[in-house]
């Protein structure tokens, strides 16, 4: 397991990367023809088919299937989707989606009794503070609704983490067959969302409307990025450490912004550079501070 990364998987974890920075403009070009709750249940309809005709369900709880699907799936996306959808810049929202990982540090605590390390908790203030940065410049470009939504979606999303580490209870699994039978538990309350929120005469509607862009939209958001990204993540995950894999998603909201930028003309304030930097330095911290905090602890032992 320590073996250097091979070139060939160093290129597949960089095509995630890729794949995955460039999901919320797609997300942004998919909502413009269809509405938010109704893109959730598309997605994770195509997702799980064909796909789960080839293959077989892990033997896990179905409890921890709802949890999965209901946090990672639901609870996440549709307020991200709906997030975007009221006007949240793609790229703010890739590199804001980013702050999971902390919410990830809490719920663990809470819920799991983790302790916190000295490099966590400095990576948390960082984090913090450049959320607060980024949510002080809200207006026009970016709606402070939207920037809520986005901080829930990103706890929403440590929730879904903290399902996995429960699901890792059981035991080796093929993990990309989890993330495709527990797409089976979000098309339902999507489409119960979809309804209740824009009535039945507009899902209809919009499903009657379907544009081949929203097709596409639709079949790149649940093939590429959710079952191809997924899947490509779990081979890497299952082939190396942890701490070698994981970092690289610190690339996504750089991939993100970028395209934001390219495609949509989305312009950063001096302020969101500024929270931008504060929340990646935070994440950095948390990522590669161990070692760091490890030794110096060390030192302050060691001196007289």
């Amino acid at each position: 397991m320590n073996l250097p990364m091979r070139p060939r998987d160093l290129c597949l974890a960089l095509l995630v990367i890729v794949v995955w920075g460039l999901n919320f403009a797609v997300i942004k070009v998919g909502l413009n023809g269809v509405p938010p709750m109704l893109l959730g249940a598309l997605r994770y309809l195509l997702a799980a088919f064909p796909a789960l005709l080839f293959v077989r369900p892990p033997k896990v709880p179905l409890r921890l299937y709802l949890l999965y699907g209901m946090t990672m799936a639901v609870g996440q996306f549709a307020l991200l989707f709906t997030a975007i959808h009221i006007g949240m810049p793609s790229g703010l929202a890739s590199l804001v989606l980013q702050s999971q990982s902390f919410f990830t540090l809490l719920l663990a605590a809470w819920w799991l009794r983790e302790k916190w390390h000295g490099n966590q908790m400095a990576g948390l203030a960082l984090a913090g503070a450049g959320l607060v940065l980024i949510g002080s410049a809200h207006g026009a470009s970016m709606p402070l609704a939207g920037f809520a939504l986005t901080v829930a979606a990103a706890a929403l999303w440590g929730c879904g983490n903290i399902a996995t580490r429960a699901v890792g209870r059981y035991g080796p699994m093929n993990q990309f067959a989890f993330i495709v039978w527990s797409s089976l538990v979000a098309p339902l309350p999507f489409l119960a969302l979809a309804v209740w929120m824009d009535g039945a005469s507009a899902v209809l509607a919009a499903v009657q409307n379907l544009s081949l862009t929203s097709l596409a939209a639709v079949g790149y958001i649940a093939w590429v990025s959710t079952l191809l990204g997924f899947g490509l993540w779990t081979f890497l995950m299952s082939r190396y450490p942890v701490n070698r894999v994981a970092p690289f998603t610190l690339l996504v909201p750089v991939v993100g912004l970028t395209t934001g930028w390219w495609v949509f003309g989305e312009q950063l304030l001096p302020v969101h550079f500024a929270g931008a930097g504060l929340l990646m330095a935070g994440l950095l911290v948390n990522v590669f501070g161990g070692p760091a905090w490890a030794a110096l602890k060390g030192r302050l032992r060691a001196a007289p």
